[in-house]
């Protein structure tokens, strides 16, 4: 099986991405998780990308289709994949339908999470994570159980985004509705687009992909 996760930032794809991967055997292909690992490791691609993730900006499409299409090309991604992040504009869909098409296959569904703007941007900029095990936390819906102690590790260190600020997540969201959600009606036309209550319970949520997949 091959799908996308399609929605605006915060939206809940990569948790619901990682639902989908235990339940179908699915490798999670996150665009955004690949450019923070190459922010992280200093790389010359790296360091080409933080100034344009921290502003909230799309990178360059060219970038974003030579990753996607190797990994593809790995043999854990061939039992199936779920795309999160990718395709955000319609020149990307067009990219992603030549590399299947190359490759000799072919999307199966697409899964679009229908969010409220103004609670993204509080659900974004309340987020954190413990900087010792990677547990995640947010301020308000899910704060660590003793303030400033990680209820996993005991850690009393925490990391934040440095683009999940009010201003930037705003500017990810506008991005997001001038450039990605044309994809809808590119998507429906296929036949394989499925909206889902991206504002439900994140168990309810799964629910209703899971109904739209099986």
């Amino acid at each position: 099986m091959r799908l996308v996760l399609f929605g605006p930032p915060g939206a809940g794809k990569g948790t619901q991405a990682k639902r989908l991967e235990e339940a179908y055997d699915l490798v999670q292909l996150s665009t955004g998780d690949m450019l923070r690992t190459e922010v992280a490791s200093g790389s010359a691609l790296g360091i080409k990308v933080k100034d344009i993730m921290e502003a909230g900006k799309l990178v360059p499409d060219a970038l974003i289709v030579d990753m996607i299409s190797g990994r593809i090309d790995e043999a854990e991604a061939r039992a199936g994949f779920s795309l999160d992040g990718f395709p955000r504009t319609i020149p990307q869909a067009l990219s992603l339908d030549a590399i299947l098409d190359g490759k000799g296959l072919k999307l199966n569904r697409v899964i679009e999470l229908r969010v409220d703007d103004e609670a993204m941007v509080e659900r974004i900029t309340g987020r954190f994570s413990c900087a010792s095990c990677g547990d995640n936390y947010h301020e308000k819906f899910h704060p660590t159980t003793v303030a400033g102690i990680c209820d996993a590790c005991g850690g009393a260190r925490f990391d934040r985004r440095a683009d999940d600020t009010a201003e930037t997540v705003r500017a990810r969201l506008k991005a997001y509705h001038d450039q990605t959600a044309p994809l809808i009606s590119y998507f429906e036309k296929k036949g394989i687009m499925m909206s889902i209550d991206g504002m439900a319970d994140i168990d309810d949520v799964t629910r209703q992909i899971r109904e739209a997949l099986d």
